[in-house]
């Protein structure tokens, strides 16, 4: 990068959804940065634990940092005003809804001998790529539930006995129908504050971040379908189901790629 900050890094892992959109944030404001690829730097592990931090993306000028998880936080880290609007909560939830049901329907049209490939750099498969979408949504209802949406929510691989779509296609409905269910008693509660690992979110806040993040996934099992996979008549996410989402503009990390 040129033009860089002084001192700014951003500290990031290939497949990680908000690190790409923190780094096309800071780019398409011609903001430069030390791009830092956790998996393979050395010594990038060791400085986020020197700050107390060990998840990723990180936006960090000496040892004043910020998560990037959220980018209204990333903006006034950098002194950059942002004005929009979210997509109103009932419609985050359909479009979470719409999703889920893409995710289970492109994962099941996937070739089954390629879904323990795994994505560049790491541990994750495609099959991972389809439980990670409910794994999402998982977090999201946990914290909703009065618990914490943990890092590790979104670490989780499928079980190592799930070697084949149908259980994870399963878990998609379930965590569907779990979606559901909880939605019918929280509708009224927008703005009611839930516990993350990058710290207090408005629910709202949290139903906008996990729709944009499954949506981001779901674009790569698309492209999974379409662009390397190349399965003839593979379906398509649903026609509009991305407007108004803040999703990254690009599918896969420009530095690493399937």
């Amino acid at each position: 990068m040129t033009d860089a900050a002084p001192g700014l890094k951003v500290y990031w892992q290939p497949g990680c959804t908000s690190c790409l959109r923190a780094k096309e944030f800071l780019s398409a404001r011609g903001i430069g940065f030390e791009s830092i690829n956790v998996r393979v730097e050395p010594g990038a592990a060791a400085a986020l634990a020197e700050l107390g931090l060990r998840t990723v993306p990180v936006i960090a000028r000496g040892r004043d940092y910020v998560l990037g998880q959220d980018i209204d936080e990333l903006a006034r880290f950098v002194g950059v005003n942002v004005d929009r609007e979210r997509l109103p909560p009932d419609v985050l939830v359909d479009r979470l809804q719409s999703l889920l049901a893409a995710a289970g329907t492109m994962l099941a049209a996937l070739p089954a001998e390629q879904l323990g490939t795994r994505l560049p750099q790491r541990e994750r498969t495609w099959l991972d790529l389809g439980f990670h979408v409910a794994m999402i949504v998982q977090g999201l209802l946990e914290a909703a539930g009065g618990g914490r949406l943990e890092y590790e929510h979104y670490e989780r691989r499928a079980p190592g006995d799930w070697r084949d779509a149908k259980p994870v296609v399963e878990f998609l409905e379930s965590t569907a129908a779990s979606l559901d269910a909880w939605w019918l008693t929280a509708s009224d509660r927008p703005q009611l504050p839930v516990a993350t690992y990058f710290g207090p979110q408005p629910l709202h806040a949290l139903l906008e971040r996990s729709a944009w993040h499954v949506a981001q996934h779901c674009r790569q099992l698309e492209s999974l379908l379409h662009d390397v996979a190349r399965v003839p008549g593979a379906p398509r996410l649903p026609e509009g189901v991305l407007a108004g989402l803040p999703v990254p503009a690009s599918v896969w990390d420009a530095e690493i790629r399937p």
